[in-house]
Formats: structure tokens, sequence, C-alpha cells
């Protein structure tokens, strides 16, 4: 008799247990919590993400083996990696005809925050955001570079204070496409100081230690993104481009390089012409982490990619 009690004990303990975890995963029985799934992408942002009409990208673009052109679908940048994940593209890069390209790509060269908190307002005017948006951020190295070139004229202490600035801008355009009900991914930008032009610079200028200040610029505006965005768990996802960045230059041989400071395109070639066949002699697609003077190689733009589509993934959108 005390065995059968003990037994239905145990039996009722765990349907208890059982209806906990369900209520737990979402309650109404026997609902469970679904993977995030978008059905469209938003990219904003500067070179580092963009795709331009002819598809050509801001890294060193891949060829077809046959017609020797460049193939927008190889070495794809970060943006590209995202939507891939989720099983989108832009029109931008549309070769498989995808009916209804599912990808906006607002990112553009040159772009600063301000310039994307401008589209933000023309896209909230013309369509909006949804709860099945996936909107991608990562802009801000135009930003430092711009108050960079204002030194020595202006101070360090208030170009490091306009660079907080800037950040702060940011986060304020990720929470409100969170409020207008879009689900953001953003990210902190490089460490400048890192790029061959930082490198450049810490050669070339002998006032102070040039690649460091473009560290103070890159950190303030990183500090200063994380610290305002709204900090909810849910809507907004950060992406740390910056630490992973500064790991693969401090352990170049652990990630699989072999060249952290320079720029594998050769410097006669416009920054969106450059190939696997237009790089610098003994320079590589694949184990250079630079592209251009501010540009990162496929490697990174493959790293970052596939950071972002993990946090989207992981995120509780």
């Amino acid at each position: 008799m005390q065995r059968v009690v003990s037994q239905k004990i145990k039996r009722g303990l765990a349907a208890v247990a059982a209806a906990a975890l369900v209520a737990g995963c979402g309650g109404g029985g026997t609902s469970q919590i679904d993977p995030f799934k978008p059905t469209r992408i938003v990219a904003f942002g500067d070179e580092s993400g963009a795709i331009l009409q002819s598809g050509k990208k801001y890294t060193i673009n891949g060829l077809n083996a046959d017609t020797k052109l460049i193939d927008c679908k190889l070495n794809p940048v970060w943006s590209q990696v995202l939507a891939y994940g989720f099983g989108m593209v832009y029109p931008q890069c549309n070769t498989d005809y995808v009916a209804l390209p599912q990808g906006i790509m607002y990112a553009a060269a040159g772009d600063k925050v301000a310039d994307v908190q401008a589209k933000i307002d023309q896209h909230l005017s013309n369509d909006g955001f949804g709860p099945k948006d996936l909107v991608a951020l990562f802009v801000g190295v135009n930003d430092i570079l711009e108050l960079y070139r204002q030194f020595p004229a202006v101070s360090s202490d208030s170009l490091i204070n306009e660079a907080k600035a800037r950040g702060k801008l940011l986060a304020q355009q990720a929470n409100r496409i969170a409020n207008a009900n879009g689900r953001v991914l953003v990210s902190t930008i490089f460490d400048v100081g890192l790029t061959p032009f930082g490198q450049n610079e810490r050669q070339q200028q002998t006032d102070t230690d040039r690649a460091v200040f473009l560290n103070d610029l890159s950190s303030a505006f990183n500090t200063a993104l994380r610290l305002n965005l709204l900090n909810d768990g849910r809507l907004i996802g950060l992406v740390l481009t910056d630490e992973t960045i500064q790991q693969i230059a401090r352990y170049p041989t652990a990630f699989g390089y072999t060249n952290v400071t320079q720029a594998a395109c050769r410097t006669d070639v416009a920054a969106q012409e450059c190939t696997t066949d237009t790089l610098q002699p003994g320079a590589s697609a694949t184990t250079w982490l630079w592209a251009g003077s501010t540009l990162l190689a496929p490697g990174a733009q493959q790293r970052i990619g596939t950071l972002a589509l993990t946090r989207a993934r992981n995120n509780p959108f």
C-alpha cells in the first residue's frame, strides 16, 4: 500500500513540475516560445554593410570562377551573412531572383550616425517597423574619422565628448526603432586605432600616439552607445564587434590571420572595385584582417555577421 501511495505522489509531483515548465514557457496550456524568425531585414549603416546596386561591396569582392566577374554572393558583408542566416536577400544581390526580396538596404558609403537618423525618419514616414522586422545598425566609424580630422585644432577632450554624444545618438536611434515595435541589432564599432589608417597615423604623426587617440574616440563612442540603450533584455540585441576585432588583432594566429595591420587591396583601385585579383603582392582575402585603410576583409565580415546572427537567434525577441 505504501509503495502504491508513493508512486501516486511521485506521479503527482511530476505532473505539477511539467505544468510549471509549460507555464514558464509562456503559459496557455501547451504553448511554447517560438524562435524568432523575421520576415524582413532592414540594414542601416556605413560602407561596412553596404551593397551597391551593381552588387559590389566595400571589402574584397569575390570573382565568379568562370566569368571572372564580381559575384555579389561571394565574400558577403556582415549584413548579407545576417540575411542569409534567415533565408533572406537584398534586392542589390538578388541573383537567385527571389520574387520579393525581404531585405531593405539603407547602408551606404560615408554614412554617419546623423545620416542613419535621417534614413530612419524616412523609413518611419513611409513604412514603419513591425515585430517581425529585424533592424540592423552598424555605424560610427565615419563619425570617428570626422572628429579625428579636427585634431589638434579642436582639443582631445572636446572631441571625445562629441564622440560620446554621437554614441548616445546611435543608442537613441536603436531605442526609437524598438519603441516603434521593431526588433533591433546594434553593433559597437571596431577600434579605429587598430586599422591600417590608425597604424599609419601613429607612424606619420609624432605629436601624440594617434592610434591611442583613435582608440579613445572609439571607446568613448561605444561606451556611450552601451550606456544609453534600452536595457529591457528583449527588444535590442548588442553585437560586440569591438571586442571581436581587438581579440583578432591581439592574437592573430589563433584566428588564422597572418596580417592584422595592413590593407590587402591595392591603393590604385577604388574600394568598391577591389577583388581577389587586385590585392597587394602577398596579400590574402582570407588571412588578412583589413581590405582597405578602414575596411574589413571578408573573414572579419563573416565573423561579425555570424555574431549578429547568433545574437538575433538567441535574443528573446
